[in-house]
């Protein structure tokens, strides 16, 4: 039986979209084979052409929600008394968004001055497809006694179908003023104190989302639409973000707190002293927002000439005919609904929640429709918790590349890792500074320079073999990749990742010459995961070794299938050929024969078959017809390819045809978890790869 869930609103503002969808992802991550479903859409204002939140699942999963029932036909619908037709069509579109899911999110209307049909229409929505309610509130600028009111009310039409509630922007104080942590026992039994709602209705608090005003910050090109403003330099104003507006008209040495990442400066354009101040904050590193220059007298093309150099760096300057006042007011007036382009902001709004959501509260309430299955979302939420058990230490060499340093950030925030960053500290620090983020105190920094000594010695010692002399160890680790995988040998560091601005043999040379092989190994391969968007595959060996033989070609398979296992997946392995079980011939479609029998025979309990084509190992109707007794045919998980050029070439070609996220590669057989990374590695794919690093660490030391 599907669960559905109802979002309903306890009041306005409460943030409804960004909580539906947000839950969205947190059933994703619970492996829940999640749909979302908006019955009619509400737009703010008659510009909307298309519905925000159903947009906005259709940018960040692989969903495809049926458009929902305007708004207008619904008027026409309640006028001639049709509601139960309006229901009728209302369950169709329904089971066209939950044919393939257990659990269906449903966002709820609004109540409003413009469409006060809101509260009804919840009722009869909950009524007709038999809905859970999740109560949707929030705190912010409210009091405890008008938030508990605002709940009470909402429980009157749905009495026993309440399944719980959200509260969002939950800045509770606590006795100091300062807000109340929010994943804790004291939050919850304080806000059952101020609430008595919550134990005279038994209301169970799945989640409690914290005000987060990073969430309300626009990019730099939706503040030139609201204002109709000319770019004189566009920059990168579709991703700089505005955090604060200052109205600029002090003299310079008043006004130089104000020079800062994230700050939109709007003053007169004649102005030329803040222009050029401007210009040399952005210079030094100051990711300015954007500068506004106001007024109906143009700006000096001297000046804006002098400071040429300062656009170059990416600041925005805007040109627009208002008043510095007016245009300053129409900024502070803006209306902070996400735009439904700006995906940076979605995906952002929906981590918030997905966090905050009560993954126990998930597991009981919906145990019934639970499916297993590893979705991409489920897979990195499963690396970043394993990852967080007994956070390891991963050094980074990259130290001073901003990628990195944010991705270091974020792993020590979330306790997932303790990074080290290679670089000096001062190079570190000016980079965060200009990006905007602050180094947390416990994020370990070491400068190669004041260290690289104490591992000459050691070096020549391990490579004394190849001749290595004093001289020459100095100049290899004068490398920062050597340099940390030497201190990841010496056993100093549980793990390195690296990758973002060095080629994957800069990675993995020094792992191959001073980290060696397991014993269980006979080579060292790699696999990537590739994140599709109903599951999670692996693809080996896509990196390492060009033509491996057969027992090599065994030995890649025995060491995927054990990642697989080893990262919450039921290995089904496939080796790759141009062949089906004997539809072709020849030595290439031989040596898979050979190692997929090896394979059988040092390892009967692993799940394998091969040769298979890629279509017949993935696809279950082309399954049935070429393999139809293979027990891996069309269900296949674990993709061995028989060399480097099919491997690799594969990999591509799936990951750039589909846009998907592949995460890897991750080396096998090393002693020690040593990972490379894309030069083109988004933040999120560095955090992941550190986390599947630590994992591996865990795994070693378990051996």
């Amino acid at each position: 039986m599907k669960h559905i869930l109802l979002t309903i609103p306890t009041g306005p503002k409460v943030g409804l979209s960004t909580i539906s969808i947000g839950l969205v992802r947190a059933l994703d991550r619970q492996g829940v084979r999640v749909g979302f479903f908006k019955p009619i859409s509400q737009p703010i204002d008659n510009q909307e052409t298309e519905d925000k939140s159903t947009r906005f699942i259709s940018m960040q999963t692989p969903l495809s929600p049926p458009e929902p029932i305007h708004i207008n036909v619904v008027r026409d619908y309640v006028s001639q008394n049709k509601v139960d037709l309006l229901m009728e069509d209302i369950v169709n579109n329904f089971d066209k968004a939950a044919q393939y899911s257990d659990v269906i999110v449903v966002e709820g209307l609004l109540q409003t001055e413009e469409f006060p049909l809101g509260a009804m229409l919840n009722k009869q929505i909950a009524q007709t497809l038999s809905a859970d309610v999740i109560l949707v509130s929030q705190y912010h600028n409210h009091t405890p006694e008008a938030l508990n009111r605002q709940i009470e009310i909402s429980t009157v039409d749905f009495q026993n179908s309440i399944a719980g509630c959200i509260i969002n922007k939950a800045d509770i104080p606590n006795d100091d003023g300062k807000p109340m942590p929010i994943a804790t026992k004291e939050f919850k039994d304080h806000l059952r104190s101020i609430c008595p709602v919550f134990n005279k209705r038994n209301i169970e608090l799945i989640g409690a989302v914290p005000f987060a005003n990073n969430l309300l910050a626009p990019r730099t090109s939706d503040v030139a639409k609201l204002i109709n403003a000319t770019p004189l330099f566009e920059g990168e104003m579709d991703q700089r973000r505005v955090y604060n507006i200052e109205l600029c008209a002090r003299s310079i040495p008043n006004m130089m707190h104000v020079l800062a990442t994230g700050n939109l400066l709007v003053t007169p354009a004649d102005r030329n002293e803040i222009i050029i101040a401007t210009a040399m904050a952005a210079i030094n590193g100051a990711q300015i927002a954007g500068l506004v220059l106001t007024g109906d007298v143009d700006p000096d093309e001297n000046v804006l000439n002098f400071c040429r150099k300062a656009w170059y760096t990416g600041l925005p300057v805007l040109r627009v005919n208002l008043t510095s006042f007016l245009a300053a007011k129409a900024l502070y007036d803006m209306n902070p609904e996400i735009p439904i382009d700006d995906g940076e902001r979605i995906n952002q709004a929906m981590e918030l929640v997905a966090r905050a959501i009560n993954s126990d509260w998930i597991r009981n309430h919906l145990a019934s429709a639970v499916k297993s299955r590893l979705s991409p979302a489920a897979f990195r939420h499963m690396l970043a918790r394993n990852a967080s058990k007994s956070p390891k230490r991963i050094v980074l060499p990259e130290g001073d590349e901003p990628r990195t340093i944010q991705a270091a950030i974020s792993c020590q925030q979330r306790g997932i890792a303790q990074c080290v960053l290679l670089g000096k500290r001062e190079d570190i620090q000016a980079q965060a500074h200009a990006l905007g983020v602050t180094l947390p105190a416990n994020l370990e920094i070491i400068d190669p320079g004041n260290v690289l000594d104490r591992y000459i010695d050691p070096l020549v010692e391990m490579r004394r073999h190849k001749n290595m002399t004093e001289k020459i160890a100095h100049d290899h680790l004068s490398d920062n990749v050597v340099l940390g995988t030497m201190m990841l040998a010496l056993g100093e560091v549980h793990g390195l990742v690296s990758g973002a601005e060095h080629s994957s043999a800069n990675t993995v040379r020094p792992a191959l010459q001073l980290i060696k092989t397991q014993k269980s190994a006979k080579i060292v391969s790699s696999i990537f995961f590739m994140c599709l968007p109903d599951q999670v595959l692996i693809y080996g060996d896509c990196a390492i070794n060009p033509d491996p033989n057969a027992q090599e070609l065994a030995d890649i398979a025995i060491q995927s299938a054990e990642s697989a296992k080893a990262f919450g997946m039921e290995p089904a392995v496939a080796m790759i050929s141009y062949s089906t079980l004997g539809s072709g011939s020849g030595k290439d479609v031989d040596k898979v024969v050979e190692a997929t029998r090896l394979v059988k025979e040092m390892r009967p309990d692993i799940l394998i078959d091969g040769p298979l084509q890629y279509d017949a190992a993935a696809t279950k109707d082309v399954a049935d017809k070429k393999a139809p007794n293979s027990p891996v045919a069309g269900k296949a998980n674990v993709f061995i390819f028989p060399d480097l050029n099919t491997g690799n070439t594969t990999y591509k070609a799936v990951q750039r045809s589909a846009n998907l996220v592949s995460i890897g590669p991750m080396l096998q057989g090393l002693k020690k978890p040593v990972n490379d990374l894309s030069r083109g590695a988004l933040v999120d794919d560095i955090i992941y790869t550190i986390a599947l690093t630590a994992i591996q660490a865990h795994q070693q030391d378990n051996l």
